[in-house]
């Protein structure tokens, strides 16, 4: 039996250790998977600082962004994010800049490719179902991965004002890119295994795109590593009140709201025996901190404002009840 490791190519636009959300998970499968196979990363330069942290990492491409691109970004980035971040226009807008990551990656790589340098192409981020990959159509000798792919679900019934609060209206955008943004059908028509991360998503790629049960597999993206379960110090817990903790992006959906507003209609003699550590960051802070002092629950509510994940879980530990009740969860990363 042969010990010689597959090679990879994995396009990785998102992959930053030092961040949250999809460039964290990003990372994470980059690294897994570099312990098991033949590497060769393929990223956007915005991540170079954090991962040249890591030189261990030796075969990683950097793809630079032109002159014209960074000043686009800043007009979008105006237009979307004033206040709350308007993402369904956001995600749209950036599509240019997306675009020429994705024609760089091609240009880079389809020589090797079609000449059977790699073993596996596999295309982590972005992972919202609304982006092409075009190194698909040169992979016609090389098996090609696309996913874990995850997003697209909708708002619950009863939530309106708060879809209306995160731009739910300019959710159509979705299918117009489906219909206008060239490569988008041929990558999950042509990609040879498609991992959707969540069952909604799942279900709504098999039916856009008549994918055969064979070439899609249900496969959660998010994951706890044996390193963010092995810390030495454990924190002193204080046992005299019942401690709450809500952990999140303090943005409309997730609801840390709903958390306050409960607490603030229990009797005070309960109220006094509870404490809710808020941590994370986002749009609604100043919302959330004015409608604490309008409860006057300034001794029960904190906030820790946002704290890396490695530090979160001290706070995990130190809980009793953990509340989360967003309504919205394409992955759940906290739970």
């Amino acid at each position: 039996m042969s010990n010689k490791k597959l090679k990879v190519l994995l396009i990785v636009e998102q992959c930053n250790p030092d961040w949250a959300s999809v460039p964290l998970v990003g990372y994470n499968f980059f690294q897994e998977i570099n312990n098991l196979v033949d590497t060769t990363l393929v990223t956007h330069i915005r991540n170079k600082p954090a991962l040249e942290k890591h030189p261990e990492y030796e075969k990683i491409i950097y793809i630079e962004e032109g002159k014209l691109t960074k000043q686009y970004y800043k007009i979008v980035e105006k237009l979307t994010a004033n206040g709350r971040v308007n993402w369904p226009l956001y995600n749209t807008l950036s599509y240019p800049i997306y675009e020429e990551f994705n024609q760089q990656v091609y240009e880079k790589f389809k020589g090797k490719i079609l000449n059977g340098d790699y073993d596996i192409v596999h295309a982590i981020t972005p992972m919202m179902p609304r982006y092409p990959f075009k190194v698909v159509s040169v992979c016609q000798q090389t098996p090609f991965i696309l996913g874990p792919v995850n997003g697209g679900i909708p708002f619950p019934p009863g939530f309106q004002e708060t879809a209306k609060q995160e731009f739910a209206q300019f959710n159509f955008l979705r299918a117009v890119g489906r219909a206008l943004i060239p490569g988008y059908v041929e990558t999950y028509k042509k990609a040879d295994k498609i991992l959707a991360g969540s069952t909604y998503t799942f279900n709504m790629l098999k039916d856009l795109f008549a994918i055969p049960d064979q070439k899609i597999d249900l496969f959660y993206e998010n994951g706890i590593s044996e390193d963010f379960l092995n810390q030495t110090s454990i924190p002193i817990k204080d046992v005299s009140h019942i401690n709450l903790l809500f952990v999140g992006r303090l943005v409309p959906y997730k609801c840390a709201d709903i958390v306050i507003e409960s607490i603030g209609k229990l009797d005070p003699v309960i109220q006094s025996k509870i404490r809710l550590s808020i941590v994370g960051d986002g749009s609604e802070r100043d919302n959330l901190e004015n409608r604490v002092k309008e409860l006057d629950l300034g001794e029960i509510v904190s906030f820790a404002g946002w704290v890396n994940q490695q530090e979160t879980l001290d706070y995990y530990r130190k809980a009793d009840i953990f509340c989360f009740p967003s309504i919205r969860e394409f992955g759940g990363a906290v739970v």
